[in-house]
């Protein structure tokens, strides 16, 4: 049956959605502290198998380097240089030099060539002996993620070396920060959405406890999910270990950055959204004397919301009340110093002034993400950043207010009673705004979706493009049960009065969407901690030339070769270490061995030594160059010196393009 709760001394009255006992604040933290593990673990799962097989989470991307990748130099060069294809931060530890024993030699801090904010360099001491170098190269990139790598290089001739090739930072560090995204992308979907559902769309919530403490603990979320990122990203950036979240100069480093600006901004932004708060759900109705209170705080009991002495006759209506109530222009208000029309300027300047601070301050709160994001970087950012903006904020708005709307309204409410009792007006005006974000995610979700993956192929060659997939796989789960809570309000009118099977499975139905929406957040979280499949996608090469005609004049059983073909195979096909699988193919089709192959790797358009590949057999006519190294993207030739009899030998040029 509906209950209603009188105000004492006016004779209104009111509904309420839900019983009056609510679920203690212990079970409620129990469940917010649910939802964020959840968001936490399905990000840690996300992350943990990527990372023994990508060292660094690339955003920015190295071009070329000065020395290349393998390059052999007959004296010590002067300066190392590293261009990128967009500006980087550099860090006390950005470029280091390690000699063939693996020690780290001391060389000058790291700076900006010639003023180019996109090109580092650094200056190397002029006494290098002969051997094997390893530079390990450290950067951050605009979209405030670190890009990290290593190359060598040798002095007079090759030597072993015991130097890492790829160095990074304590494992741990990265997915710490990560976990602080997914935990500030919580709080803000639990404090923008909570805070619209409760000072909004349902007007009982500004004195319901359950949802001022799923916006409170969403504003605390937020702020302990920015401090932990501000703290990790110093050590993440100059690749220090956990244990120097503490150190003061990383610290200082970090807040010199733009991404440092926006974590501070983000702070001040969760203190002026919680005094917002804090006013609209805590001002007095109009006209209210200090005798005036609501008494339809959801934890109160039912003893004491039906005791005769609490509500007194002023439950029974307006009738029932006496002079000495406290209602609109009463003597109670009078008392008070209160009158309406004294009341009525503030009031609407109050009603003008708190819609528009929060509106600015949640726009502004998802500035700090896309002015320091993935949306900073690549084409077009004037269009992705009001895009990436609204995506967030749709996301955040309908998570929350559904967090809200279940915790609130739809939750179970302990042993006295059914907990929905009332849906009006709360479910038909979150499902209409709910119709509103999806609309508003699915237009600018599929531009960034373009944005940042580019080609079909990259949405299954990429960690990027299989998260989006995952991705979309929830969120058309989440479009499949909000379209059944659609029906149900859509046909509320129709059902029986109170709850019944049809509210059980709205409640399923929206305990379904929660978890689907903590995994899209958990996704998301990891998608920004991930390369952008347009960036980090390359197409394998396969690529058949025809045999050099000199092959003609071999004989025996290289004769074969007479009219055959050289195919070659590159993964990735792009800077850095790559496999390039070579068959040498007959007239017939069959694979025809030949004594020896070596390779080298030629430059098409710019002035770089021929850099040695070694070529070994993994069958007959099979051949593997298992650590192949490109310098930088572009034109290249793989060149092949193929030994074709006891006595002869030809060349073949492989023309190719690393992406």
């Amino acid at each position: 049956m509906l209950r209603r709760h009188g105000t004492r001394g006016t004779g209104a009255a009111a509904p309420i959605a839900g019983p009056i006992a609510g679920p203690r604040p212990a079970r409620l933290v129990a469940r917010l502290v649910a939802v964020v593990l959840l968001a936490a673990g399905g990000l840690v799962a996300g992350l943990f198998p990527g990372t023994a097989a990508r060292p660094a989470y690339a955003h920015a991307y190295l071009l070329e380097s000065s020395p290349v990748d393998g390059q052999v130099l007959a004296s010590p060069p002067a300066e190392v240089r590293l261009r990128f294809d967009e500006a980087v931060s550099l860090g006390r530890r950005s470029i280091q030099l390690l000699d063939p024993t693996g020690k780290e030699l001391a060389i000058d801090a790291a700076g900006y060539a010639d003023g180019k904010i996109d090109t580092a360099r650094a200056t190397l001491p002029r006494d290098l002996a002969e051997g094997t170098y390893v530079v390990s190269w450290r950067v951050t990139s605009v979209d405030s993620h670190v890009v990290s790598g290593a190359f060598s290089f040798s002095v007079g001739h090759p030597s072993a070396t015991a130097a890492p090739v790829e160095r990074d930072t304590d494992r741990v560090v990265p997915v710490v920060a990560s976990v602080g995204r997914a935990v500030a992308y919580l709080g803000a979907a639990l404090a923008l959405g909570g805070g619209l559902f409760v000072a909004a769309l349902w007007p009982a919530g500004r004195d319901d406890r359950r949802g001022r403490r799923v916006v409170w603990s969403g504003l605390a979320a937020l702020a302990a999910g920015t401090a932990v990122v501000l703290l990790v990203q110093g050590p993440y950036a100059d690749g220090r270990p956990l244990t120097a979240v503490f150190d003061p100069s990383l610290l200082g480093a970090t807040l010199s950055t733009r991404l440092g600006h926006a974590l501070l901004a983000r702070l001040v932004l969760v203190v002026v959204l919680g005094v917002v708060f804090l006013i609209a759900v805590g001002r007095p109705p109009l006209g209210a004397g200090p005798e005036t209170t609501q008494t339809t705080d959801p934890e109160t009991t039912d003893s004491e919301t039906t005791d005769p002495e609490t509500t007194g006759p002023a439950s029974a209506g307006p009738e029932s009340a006496g002079p000495d109530s406290a209602g609109p222009g009463s003597a109670g208000s009078e008392s008070a110093g209160f009158e309406p029309a004294d009341l009525e300027p503030a009031a609407a300047a109050r009603r003008i002034a708190l819609p528009a601070v929060a509106a600015a301050g949640a726009v502004a709160l998802t500035l700090t993400w896309t002015l320091a994001d993935h949306a900073q970087s690549g084409a077009q950012i004037w269009l992705a950043v009001p895009a990436t903006s609204l995506h967030l904020l749709a996301m955040a708005l309908w998570l929350g207010g559904l967090v809200a709307l279940a915790v609130c309204v739809l939750a179970p409410a302990g042993k006295r009673g059914p907990a929905l009792l009332s849906l009006e007006p709360a479910l038909p005006r979150f499902s209409r705004l709910a119709l509103l974000c999806f609309a508003v995610i699915a237009v600018t979700g599929l531009y960034l979706s373009w944005r940042q993956v580019g080609t079909w192929g990259a949405l299954g060659g990429t960690d990027f493009g299989r998260l989006l997939l995952g991705k979309l796989a929830a969120v058309l789960g989440v479009l499949a049960l909000a379209s059944g809570a659609r029906r149900f309000v859509q046909r509320r009118d129709r059902l029986p009065r109170g709850p019944g099977a049809a509210v059980r499975r709205l409640r399923r139905s929206v305990a379904g969407e929660v978890v689907l929406g903590v995994v899209v957040v958990s996704i998301t979280a990891v998608l920004v901690d991930t390369a952008p499949a347009r960036t980090s996608y390359a197409p394998p090469v396969d690529t058949t030339v025809p045999f050099p005609a000199a092959a003609a004049n071999a004989s025996g059983p290289y004769g074969g070769l007479r009219g055959g073909s050289i195919q070659l195979k590159i993964e990735p096909a792009r800077p850095g270490s790559n496999t390039a699988d070579i068959y040498l193919t007959g007239r017939d089709g069959t694979l025809i061995p030949v004594p020896e192959i070596s390779g080298a790797l030629e430059s098409r358009d710019r002035a770089v030594p021929a850099l040695p590949v070694k070529v070994t057999a993994a069958e007959p006519g099979h051949y593997v160059a298992g650590s192949m190294s490109i310098p930088y993207p572009g034109e290249w030739v793989l060149r092949l010196d193929i030994r074709v009899s006891d006595f002869d030998e030809t060349r073949a040029r492989v023309p190719f393009t690393a992406h």
